[in-house]
């Protein structure tokens, strides 16, 4: 059964929310409601609950930036947790491999686990490549359906940046013929259209953290941008004015 709210009420329907890839769950099994609805939860713990989802290349600083993001957040008192890809092949998608097909399963499966987060209050700050806007875009429709917040950042790091960082390597293993499947080189990285944020290597980290902090405030009123002159609406700072509706570009705030 899934439980969607409009302000104070709480509606009920005869299907959980669909997984994030359309599916429907396992069979002979029924959603397990729980005896709180989403907004006595989120009442009582003084929280609210979306995703942030950083996607970009390999080395484009996605893991960077999703760690003082948590960091920031949970220093101002809000629930946050970093879902990074990385650490999440070690546990739920350590069955996966890296075809297009393990890949799209891999970000639907990291999606449907941000939103238990999101519902449960938390921030989820996922760094994950996702390389493909139609997965992306399911994830959001899945965060959309459920009624949770969902921001989109792009890192927008130019290859030749990533290839120069390669801290693991990977780019060299890549390009030496060594590893296969390997987005930047021999697979495909598609841009997003819709992100609501878009960072480049230009804009310093701790910029960038207050820009998605204050897309969070905006969003969900449940955190602060941290006391420093906000870039996400002040143009002079590098925001693009004529960025499409729903992405603040924010760029070469350094050299203004």
């Amino acid at each position: 059964m899934s439980m969607r709210e409009n302000g104070d009420n709480v509606t009920v329907d005869g299907s959980y929310g669909s997984l994030c890839d359309g599916t429907s769950a396992s069979p002979n099994v029924r959603w397990q409601q729980s005896a709180l609805s989403r907004a006595q939860r989120w009442d009582a713990l003084g929280t609210r609950g979306g995703t942030v989802w950083l996607t970009g290349l390999p080395s484009s600083g996605k893991s960077t930036l999703g760690s003082s993001i948590e960091g920031a957040l949970v220093e101002q008192g809000v629930n946050a947790y970093l879902l990074d890809g990385d650490n999440l092949r070690h546990g739920i998608s350590s069955d996966l491999g890296f075809s297009k097909q393990d890949r799209e399963r891999n970000v639907l499966r990291v999606g449907n686990l941000a939103t238990l987060f999101a519902d449960s209050g938390t921030i989820a700050v996922v760094a994950l490549v996702s390389p493909f806007e139609a997965t992306r875009t399911q994830v959001r429709e899945c965060h959309a359906r459920e009624g949770l917040p969902f921001i989109e950042v792009f890192v927008n790091t130019p290859l030749l940046v990533c290839v120069e960082r390669d801290p693991k390597g990977l780019y060299a293993r890549a390009m030496g013929g060594d590893l296969d499947n390997f987005t930047g080189v021999d697979d495909p990285y598609e841009e997003p259209r819709h992100a609501e944020l878009e960072v480049t290597p230009r804009l310093g980290l701790a910029q960038a953290v207050d820009a998605v902090l204050s897309l969070l405030h905006e969003q969900l009123g449940a955190v602060e941008a941290a006391k420093r002159p906000t870039v996400a609406t002040h143009p002079a700072n590098g925001i693009i004015a004529n960025a499409p509706p729903r992405r603040a570009r924010a760029r070469d705030a350094l050299t203004a």
